[in-house]
């Protein structure tokens, strides 16, 4: 299966966000909900169909202009799926936004089934004076089953700088993933991005988890966890705190 999904938002002129594009097709389909908050929007994400199941190839553009509010969550879970021999499924996210922008990126988490492959490319471009948080989430495996392939693959840019840049890789396929140098164990990883307003009170967000400083206006929080609870306690905070709320 192939499919693509476009969001764009912009300001209304009237000190609110406006959706100019909102197009998806099964499964990436995009829902505007909830009342405007602080000149914003928000967009869910609902999946139409099981999957991604390998060979699917997904893609969703997000692009939010000069003065435009847009937080992109999710009403599930996404389930990587195995099905019939064939190239791995792969979900390209790409995101662009513009100085005076703010961009909330909070899906909840992929799951890696047992038995799937499957490759998550993220390219996020934030323009100087631009407002990210971006956040992902993966459980390695449903319920006592062993995880899937899954490769993650995402580099975040501010003002035409690469501030961000990681690559995990769990699964079959990926040695040493569940141990001390990788995930040590741990079922389910979370990151936070925020680029353009800080986390605040740089510091260990929990036992398994830290926050932490990069080069630029650019801050990273990560968790491991037994499972996802876990992750959610350390990382569900800061997506909350008046310095990156929109």
């Amino acid at each position: 299966m192939r499919a693509s999904a476009t969001v764009v938002a912009e300001a209304d002129g009237r000190g609110g966000t406006r959706l100019a594009v909102l197009r998806g097709e099964s499964p990436l389909l995009l829902r505007r909900t909830g009342p405007r908050n602080a000149g914003g929007t928000t967009v869910h994400l609902v999946g139409g169909a099981a999957g991604p199941l390998r060979g699917d190839d997904l893609r969703l553009d997000i692009e939010v202009g000069p003065g435009a509010v847009l937080e992109m969550l999710s009403v599930a879970a996404s389930l990587a799926l195995p099905g019939r021999p064939g190239p791995p499924s792969r979900l390209t996210v790409t995101a662009t936004v513009a100085a005076g922008g703010t961009l909330r990126w909070l899906p909840e988490p992929l799951i890696a089934a047992a038995g799937c492959d499957h490759i998550a490319v993220t390219r996020v471009d934030v323009a100087d004076g631009g407002t990210l948080l971006w956040r992902d989430d993966l459980v390695c495996g449903r319920h006592d089953e062993p995880s899937g392939a899954v490769r993650a693959d995402t580099t975040i840019r501010y003002a035409g700088a690469t501030l961000y840049r990681h690559e995990l890789a769990v699964g079959p396929g990926a040695p040493g993933w569940d141990g001390a140098a990788v995930l040590g164990g741990g079922r389910a990883v979370g990151t936070l991005v925020a680029a353009g307003s800080g986390l605040r009170e740089p510091g260990v967000a929990g036992p398994n988890a830290a926050v932490m400083p990069l080069a630029g206006p650019v801050e990273l929080a990560t968790a491991v966890g037994a499972d996802i609870r876990e992750v959610r306690a350390a990382l569900d905070p800061l997506c909350h705190r008046p310095a990156i709320a929109s």
